[in-house]
């Protein structure tokens, strides 16, 4: 990263050993999208690709921003998530959330950055706040400048395309070509792979052609017939024909 303060701020979130373990442990969600140990860590990784490849395609994107964004916008899961037997929510995840949460670490990891500019401070928590992108989906402020917008799209394109493959991966075995209903797609999805399928009338095999006939064997010249000399009357018989034995 080129931003040096963002760089110090996350060098100093990651310095912190049991937040860093934390963090490469945490499911994303507990049964949403990316929702197993692990999960977060994934998540935020497709999001860095995503993020790379943005940022050079929009003109303006200060990446180093969008990044900062991308990791520490879900930090607040570590603590949200209760993940030692089975996925539950934790007291502080139940009354706070994860945004919240995150909120606290970062401020008191901002603490340990010197001079860290304020209205930076400003945009990377405004990040954070936003990222759920609506009022009503949990966001207390909705986007309000370019890198907040498209982390927020990325996050949620992200989230989408994993409860899709994890919705049909899920459904695989069940009969006929449409998933169950999803409450987190608000649709069912159609199994594009099973929709695709020939329907079984495909070509008709060697087995279920009539057999080749066997060829009719080639003729063969009859050998000639041995002429029986044992009498002195055939003898001078085949003598007289001019044949030999």
């Amino acid at each position: 990263m080129a931003n040096p303060h963002l760089k110090a701020l996350l060098e100093a979130v990651f310095a912190d050993e049991a937040l860093a373990l934390a963090y490469r442990t945490a499911p994303a969600a507990k049964s949403v999208h990316h929702a197993w140990l692990g999960g977060l860590i994934e998540h935020v990784l497709s999001l860095c690709h995503l993020a790379k490849f943005a940022a050079t395609h929009y003109p303006g994107i200060d990446f180093d921003l969008l990044l900062t964004g991308v990791v520490l916008h879900d930090i607040g899961k570590t603590r949200e998530l209760n993940y030692t037997r089975g996925f539950s929510y934790s007291t502080e995840g139940q009354l706070l959330g994860h945004i919240v949460i995150g909120m606290n670490i970062v401020d008191e990891k901002l603490r340990q950055v010197p001079d860290f500019p304020r209205p930076l401070r400003d945009l990377v928590m405004h990040m954070i706040l936003s990222h759920h992108g609506q009022l009503e989906f949990g966001s207390p402020k909705v986007p309000m400048f370019a890198e907040a917008l498209l982390l927020h799209h990325l996050d949620n394109l992200d989230s989408k395309i994993e409860c899709v493959r994890g919705l049909v991966e899920r459904d695989r075995l069940i009969e006929g070509e449409w998933t169950g209903y999803s409450s987190a797609l608000d649709r069912s999805l159609l199994k594009k792979s099973k929709f695709l399928e020939p329907d079984g009338a495909g070509p008709v095999t060697d087995q279920a052609q009539d057999p080749p006939k066997a060829a009719a064997p080639a003729l063969k010249s009859p050998e000639p017939k041995r002429v029986d000399l044992s009498s002195p009357f055939a003898a001078k018989l085949h003598e007289a024909l001019g044949r030999k034995s």
